[in-house]
């Protein structure tokens, strides 16, 4: 973990203008931070992540904030998620979202380029960006996958659910196979419970359901770091 003094009016989610990230890197101390500080987590991702049509305190970020600290988990979490954002959208943003201050990141993208159809080489190679961003700023990574439907064929959908395992293994990230895995399985009525009227959001009983599948993976990212 790396300390850091960060100026005053520095965003945790960007920079300021005219202030580039090579200057803040000199602000950063090169020896280790002390093993008790908390770990930052950078969750970047769409808008599953950012908690949409949900109560600001009933959204993946603060319900997960939340249940670290009921396991005793010391973290620092920064939403970094923004609705309709693709994973070209994520690649764009990452270099500036990862501030000095961020240890780890989870990254949750995919789903709207599931809902455009978009070709999965050009995800992969957008979630690739993301993770070379990751490494080149010594930030471990938290890989959450995406099933893809079948209504894009077969060979689609295979081609797209091998993106995150795949990537997962060359960059040496955590993987978790899929966001919604915490809702269990199910006909698609069954699990409409946990969802918005909309049938892709989540509603807060859903939230609940994947933070606790997810935060298992949250507590080895954290512990990956420390």
């Amino acid at each position: 973990m790396r300390l850091c003094l960060i100026p005053k009016g520095f965003s945790t989610y960007g920079a300021l203008p005219g202030l580039g990230k090579a200057f803040a890197v000199m602000l950063c101390l090169a020896g280790p931070a002390r093993a008790d500080d908390p770990v930052t987590v950078l969750a970047l991702g769409d808008s599953l992540t950012q908690g949409y049509g949900l109560p600001a305190e009933e959204g993946f970020v603060p319900t997960l904030r939340d249940w670290l600290t009921d396991q005793d988990i010391d973290a620092e979490l920064v939403n970094a998620g923004v609705s309709g954002d693709t994973t070209a959208g994520g690649a764009a943003r990452v270099d500036w979202s990862l501030t000095p201050e961020i240890d780890a990141m989870i990254v949750a993208l995919g789903g709207n380029d599931l809902l455009r159809g978009i070709d999965p080489g050009v995800a992969r190679a957008n979630l690739e960006a993301i993770l070379q961003a990751a490494q080149e700023n010594d930030v471990a990574v938290l890989l959450v996958g995406m099933d893809a439907p079948g209504n894009y064929g077969a060979a689609y959908k295979r081609e797209f659910d091998a993106i995150y395992p795949e990537l997962a293994q060359e960059y040496d990230t955590l993987y978790a196979p899929d966001f919604f895995a915490g809702l269990g399985a199910g006909s698609p009525s069954e699990l409409q419970k946990y969802f918005q009227p909309d049938g892709i959001h989540p509603n807060a009983q859903g939230v609940d359901r994947i933070v606790e599948d997810l935060g298992q993976h949250v507590r080895r990212l954290i512990e990956r770091v420390q």
